[in-house]
């Protein structure tokens, strides 16, 4: 009926319902939300680790002096930052859906 899929990308694991939302009982609702809600917990700290992946490759980058791998590290960088923007969305996006299906 639903998963929890790792996104390679993310890496976290991301809800995969089958039907809509509302086609589920509130029992299975529920069981759906404690599971997001652990996964969306580890949301910080995997941006936490990007960050941090963001700092050496910077710091490697202030002593390149080859051309091509300063551009390879740039490239690096802004995948980290796009994967750390969507992290973000996804820990406020679901934060908003969770807190509403809690409540209602």
């Amino acid at each position: 009926m639903f998963s929890f899929v790792k996104d390679p990308r993310l890496g976290i694991f991301l809800p995969q319902l089958d039907i809509e939302w509302a086609q589920y009982n509130k029992e299975t609702q529920q069981e759906i939300l404690l599971k997001w809600e652990k996964i969306r917990g580890s949301i910080p700290d995997r941006i936490k680790e990007l960050e941090e992946e963001i700092n050496f490759k910077q710091a490697q980058l202030n002593d390149e002096a080859d051309f091509e791998r300063s551009c390879e590290l740039n490239s690096e960088i802004a995948d980290h930052a796009s994967i750390i923007n969507d992290l973000w969305l996804w820990y406020r996006m679901n934060q908003h859906v969770s807190s509403s299906k809690v409540h209602s």
